[in-house]
């Protein structure tokens, strides 16, 4: 068994089908006002195991996604729709409690701990808002088109699926790990800039997703 062409090929094209859904980027400075005013080693620690999160979504979704998916009768424009609308809501949160966050965070700074943070850490930031439903959707995408293959090839589509599911997941622990060193030095109105935008663009994401579903029900219907 050798790792050809081909193969890399698989990597290259699983990977650019995960990066604009993932954002690891654009979702590091989305999630970036849920961690708190976190250390530089306690950002290194949460970004790690949200890292870890997506990863174990991914390689579910990869392997028994469709099968999970199947067995409830759930349909994918129904997880978007339901993902999206939850999105939506995190970020209508985020954009009118801003102010409220802000002020809390400069009062309660000294008791704040990182354990806190652990709760959300799964919940809403690995899951919906770094891998949600357009990201399994992918994945199920390119999981159905490798099934179609031989069972040697779906197994090497399969691998090759996983090592673009690290990769992606390599670059959110350096987004997360790292965004809030960027805010920064962007100063206390870059910062309150920054995330306004963030919690309008997830009311967006989750828009766009939700009318993804939308539109496939209708698609189906018709």
């Amino acid at each position: 068994m050798r790792f050809d062409l081909p193969f890399l090929n698989t990597v290259f094209i699983g990977f650019l089908s995960l990066f604009p859904v993932v954002n690891p980027i654009g979702s590091a400075f989305i999630v970036d006002p849920l961690l708190g005013d976190l250390s530089f080693q306690e950002r290194k620690r949460t970004a790690k195991k949200v890292a870890l999160y997506c990863l174990a979504i991914c390689t579910v979704s990869a392997l028994i996604g469709s099968w999970i998916l199947k067995l409830f009768g759930i349909s994918i424009p129904i997880v978007q729709l339901a993902g999206g609308l939850m999105i939506c809501r995190m970020g209508w949160q985020l954009l009118i409690s801003d102010d409220q966050v802000k002020g809390e965070k400069e009062t309660a700074r000294p008791d704040r701990r990182p354990s806190d943070i652990d709760n959300i850490l799964f919940y809403p930031i690995a899951f919906p808002m770094t891998t949600g439903a357009g990201t399994i959707s992918v994945i199920l995408t390119l999981g159905a088109h490798e099934a179609e293959q031989n069972f040697l090839t779906h197994i090497l589509n399969l691998g090759a699926l996983f090592i673009a599911i690290v990769l992606i997941c390599i670059l959110i622990y350096i987004c997360y790990a790292n965004t809030a060193r960027l805010i920064h030095r962007l100063g206390p109105r870059g910062e309150q800039i920054v995330n306004r935008l963030s919690a309008f663009l997830v009311f967006c994401i989750g828009m766009q997703i939700a009318w993804t579903g939308i539109r496939a029900l209708i698609t189906s219907m018709s």
